[in-house]
Parts: structure tokens; sequence; C-alpha cells
């Protein structure tokens, strides 16, 4: 069974320990920072002087957390919801929506340059098609793959170390997500979101659809993220496939996700109780390199996984 590939490979044979990525920016900015993020979309910050220099205070952070844990930084762009469907409903059209993901990759570029960390990658995150807790409507890998292009290409152009695409929900849009990347020349990796009893929301197990995608075009590693720890432990099983998931990006709520979508009030849990839970599944994985968070995480949640100090 093949593990984990590319960037984050190479930089581990290199000595670098793992990498910290950051927690649940769109939670973090509406809950934290009284942010208005129309359609969960960060991305538009950066055509704001003030957005940009939010966004470069919340990555300052995790910058720390490397710092403090000797490990490589995983920058992760805010463009989770840059695709064309989604940037059309905050009035972005193609050419806009191409520009935010090359100053995106630009922006975290530049940031980078000032952090003193092991090593740093930068990733073009990219987001379902759909809503991200649900499976959504059908689509076949080249659709999802036409689909998905545009983004993947930009991130290409603009230098990402890697595609990152999180809280996929089905086998065929991850294929069509590695189809766009191996056209544009860009390692990738696959994130996909689990319900409470580890399975993906069309009812996969994740066994299965990381051997299915393997199968049809691998990516570099995959992903787990929007769920809480105690949901992705039940997917996860004595088999080889674990050891093709790198990096889990985990939520601080035990609530499912229908519950977190009717849910008014954030709920972050408790940092130490994550970090704890978390533990679980990393002994799990034995080709785990990435750790951060997701909905209802900041900071100090992907400090406590980490086993550092949240930073002031």
């Amino acid at each position: 069974m093949e593990t984990t590939t590319g960037p984050l490979a190479a930089l581990h044979d290199r000595g670098v320990r793992g990498f910290v990525t950051d927690g649940g920016l769109e939670t973090d900015l509406i809950f934290h920072h009284g942010v208005d993020l129309p359609e969960f979309a960060a991305f538009p910050l950066l055509d704001d002087p003030a957005g940009r220099d939010l966004l470069t205070r919340y990555y300052d952070g995790y910058a720390a957390v490397a710092a403090a844990a000797g490990a490589g930084l995983l920058l992760e762009s805010p463009t989770w919801r840059a695709n064309t469907d989604w940037a059309a409903r905050v009035g972005y059209g193609p050419d806009g929506t191409t520009r935010a993901n090359v100053t995106a990759i630009e922006f975290l570029r530049a940031l980078a340059t000032g952090y003193d960390v092991p090593a740093v990658l930068v990733a073009g995150q990219v987001g379902p098609r759909g809503d991200g807790y649900v499976a959504g409507e059908a689509q076949d890998p080249e659709e999802a793959r036409e689909y998905h292009a545009p983004q993947v290409r930009a991130f290409a152009d603009a230098g990402a170390d890697l595609v990152s695409a999180l809280t996929l929900t089905t086998v065929a849009e991850a294929v069509g997500v590695v189809l766009a990347a191996r056209e544009a020349g860009v390692p990738v990796s696959v994130g996909f979101t689990v319900e409470t009893d580890g399975r993906l929301p069309d009812g996969t197990p994740l066994a299965e659809a990381v051997a299915a995608v393997d199968a049809a075009a691998a990516p570099e590693h995959f992903v787990v993220n929007c769920a809480h720890p105690t949901h992705v432990l039940p997917a996860l099983d004595d088999g080889p496939w674990v050891a093709r998931i790198a990096g889990t990006r985990v939520n601080a709520s035990t609530m499912s996700h229908a519950e977190l979508d009717e849910a008014e009030d954030l709920d972050d849990g408790d940092p130490a109780a994550l970090a704890a839970d978390q533990m679980t599944v990393n002994v799990r994985l034995p080709g785990l390199r990435v750790l951060g968070g997701c909905c209802g995480t900041d900071v100090r949640h992907v400090a406590a996984m980490w086993g550092v100090p949240a930073p002031a």
C-alpha cells in the first residue's frame, strides 16, 4: 500500500516532524471576530486591507504554534468557497474568482517569508461544489474535473506547493479534483468529511472511499476533516489503507453535521478534551503528518493538539 507522497513526504524525509495547519477559519472569524461572511466565503477579505490584516493575524497564530512545536507549517488558502458556483453567489465572476485564487497564494507566500519555522508549504484550498455537509447531487468524475479545473489551474499557475481539497462528500468529486490536479501538474490531497458513524455523507465507508479514489486516480495523500475525533475513530481499522491518511482537521463539537447546521451558537468544546480525543485517532494513523482543526476550533485547540501553549 502506497503511503504519503509529494511535498509532505519529501520534507518528512528531511527531518520535518510534521505540519501544523490552521483551525476553523470561517467559524473563528464569524463568532470570535464578528466578521460577516456571506455564504461562508472568506476569500473576499483579501480584497480589503482590514481583511488582509485580520487574515495575517489569524495565520500568525498558527505560525507561532508551529514554532513552539518545532514543526512545519501548512498554510492553506482561505478559498474553500472560491469555486465557480459559490463565488458567483458573493458577486465574483470567472475572472474575479481566478484572480482571488491567485491572490490568495501570493498572500500566503508573502506571509511565509516572515515565519521562523522548519518548513512552510502553501496549499490552495478547494472546497466542494455542494454544501459540504450533505452528499448533494451526483457528479461523475469527469464533470467534477471540469468544474474544479479553473480553481486548480489558478493555484498551479500561482505556484502553490499543493492543492488541498477539503470536506468532499463523494468519491466521484474526489477523483475529479485529482484529475484536475494531474492535468495542472500540481500535487493534491483529498479531504473527506464523515458523519458520526465514520461514513461519508452518502454512506460510503471511509476505507472504501480511499480505496476507490486510489484505484481511479491516487492523490499524494488523504485527509479527514470537519468531524470530531470520536466520529473519525469508528472509520479506522487495522487495514494498511489507514497509512494513506496523512492529515486530520477536526471539529471542536461532537454534534452531527445536521445539528451543527441548525445551531445558532458556536460549540467550541474544550481544547484539552479535544486534544485527548484526537490522541486516540493519532495512534491509529501511522502516516499522520498534518494536524489542525475545522469548525469551532481556533488556535487554542490546535495548540492543545500539538501540546504547546496557545499564543497570547
